[in-house]
């Protein structure tokens, strides 16, 4: 079944799964345009669906996603003190702090099907807030928030400590080291892995056999005891975390950092070009 005419991502309910696919391969699936906005629309149909047991996150192309527009994060309006800049920022940020919301307090059970590459906020909302985390094989995160002056976003730093350990997360959102799947499949974040060519048909195949040989409701009461007891404590971490970001963008150091990154992606592509 097909849902609502969406522009930046597609949906479909396919028996007992539903499916939402961020669609801006040509943007490699960045938060841009609508996509965040349709996503988490799509989250509330699928709560409150009456028949679905499973909801899949998921992306087309090559990228599942490569998190916020650094060019559309840089352009900044004009704002006259400390407390009007605080209140700008956390404006911003807000449409991803009620995505990351929308799957912690979803009532479906959750699946976030990484088909490909993921970078920054695309490598770090998700991967920790998903109830399973299948992958393609040979995909690679990539959370670069020290990099940029940034911090771990939507409480990434305690759902990350979580799944694999607090010294693995530290080293990976602190250091922004990119990790293959693979790698995070030996550490415990990963749970299956399948081919890139088949990845999306594997992944729906995967879900009807459990379906075929488990209830479905015995599966999303096991969802909600499961969370039952540490959701506020991730919503917790979402609020903390978007409060010491926008508390970076007020001291300056993230629109430093992007401008000098942009400038550096900008010599690059100039030097290419006169090859």
């Amino acid at each position: 079944m097909a849902g609502p005419p969406y522009k930046d991502i597609t949906f479909e309910i396919r028996g007992k799964i539903g499916i939402i696919k961020f669609n801006r391969p040509k943007h490699l699936n960045s938060f841009g345009g609508s996509m965040v906005e349709e996503a988490i629309d799509a989250f509330r149909i699928l709560d409150k669906h009456p028949d679905t047991v499973f909801t899949v996150l998921t992306g087309e192309g090559r990228f599942f996603s490569a998190g916020a527009d650094v060019k559309t994060i840089a352009s900044v309006e004009d704002v006259q003190n400390e407390g009007q800049k605080k209140l700008y920022w956390l404006r911003r940020f807000l449409p991803g702090v009620e995505l990351v919301r929308s799957i912690i307090d979803h009532s479906k059970v959750t699946v976030l099907a990484l088909n490909g590459n993921a970078v920054g906020a695309g490598a770090a909302w998700f991967q920790g807030s998903s109830d399973l985390f299948f992958a393609a094989e040979g995909a690679w995160l990539n959370v670069t928030f020290s990099a940029l002056g940034l911090v771990p976003e939507n409480g990434s730093a305690l759902a990350f400590a979580q799944h694999m350990g607090v010294h693995r997360a530290n080293e990976m959102l602190m250091f922004g080291r990119k990790v293959t799947v693979e790698e995070l499949r030996e550490v415990g974040l990963v749970n299956q892995l399948f081919p890139a060519a088949s990845f999306h048909e594997d992944v729906v195949g995967f879900l009807e056999r459990q379906l075929v040989g488990n209830d479905g409701k015995s599966m999303v009461e096991m969802k909600r005891l499961q969370n039952e007891g540490r959701k506020l404590e991730r919503m917790a971490a979402v609020y903390s975390s978007v409060d010491a970001l926008a508390e970076r963008f007020v001291e300056g150091v993230p629109i430093e950092r992007m401008g000098a990154k942009m400038q550096e992606l900008a010599a690059k592509s100039k030097s290419r070009s006169k090859l």
